[in-house]
């Protein structure tokens, strides 16, 4: 298997997605919450339609496993947020919606992701909620977050934002993104994707960690902060696992 090289400068904003989309603008004009007919077409689009697509193109292309996927059925019932690393283009838009399925799972998007002329409405049917661009947009999107946990949906972040193709170890992220889970008081879990090799054949296994909660005794970033280093640690442990690396990335000097 002959390795590629990417060099990179700053592993917080680099992007190697290998696509550059104008993005849509998500303002205060922009419609979260849906009418519900939208809503219900959207469910068969997530959870019926397109299960079976998903399910056969992660077997065939990566042989997906999922390691201690049973840690989710306790939490089937209720809301919770999931945190994944990001390396892949296609497979991460719906990897999550398998673990936790027949639970809808939602995503945190960049705005580029519902931005494609023709496909853009058909990744926001499959559960991508935008990130706004203004402060009045804010509100509309922390109510839809709040909408879809108390509906006992999961909501899938990348805390990396940035898509790095094959990467086996767990890039430094804010923890901004775990303000969701300590304003709602609901779990949150960790999948760990991880390449490795069987056969002569690059196969992904995913670990499944958690549940995680904040801690109320602290401040909410003081709570931000715990949260996300517990699971950065649990995601760092977990990357060990990964026994081949299609892509090395090095840093520029």
């Amino acid at each position: 298997m002959e390795q590629q090289v990417i060099y990179y400068s700053n592993e917080l904003e680099d992007e190697f997605s290998g696509t550059y989309i104008k993005p849509r603008n998500i303002d205060e004009s922009y419609n979260y919450s849906k009418n519900p007919v939208w809503d219900f077409c959207s469910f068969i689009i997530q959870n019926v339609i397109s299960m079976p697509v998903k399910l056969i193109y992660a077997k065939i292309k990566f042989n997906l496993k999922f390691e201690g996927k049973e840690k989710l059925k306790k939490y089937r019932k209720q809301g919770c947020f999931i945190y994944v690393n990001h390396t892949q283009n296609f497979l991460d838009t719906f990897l999550p919606s398998i673990a936790v399925f027949p639970k809808r799972n939602f995503l945190i998007v960049n705005p580029e992701n519902i931005s494609m002329k023709g496909t853009g409405w058909l990744v926001e049917m499959l559960g991508a909620i935008p990130i706004p661009n203004t402060k009045n947009a804010t509100k509309n999107f922390l109510r839809q977050i709040e909408k879809r946990i108390e509906k006992n949906s999961s909501i899938t972040i990348y805390p990396e934002a940035h898509i790095w193709p094959y990467y086996t170890k767990i890039r430094d992220f804010k923890s901004v993104s775990f303000k969701y889970p300590v304003k709602t008081n609901k779990p949150c879990f960790a999948i760990t994707n991880t390449y490795q090799l069987k056969n002569n054949k690059i196969v992904m296994v995913s670990y499944v960690d958690g549940p995680f909660f904040a801690n109320s005794n602290l401040s909410e970033k003081e709570a931000c902060n715990k949260l996300r280093d517990e699971i950065f640690e649990c995601m760092t442990t977990r990357s060990k696992n990964n026994t081949v690396e299609k892509i090395k990335y090095i840093k520029k000097s």
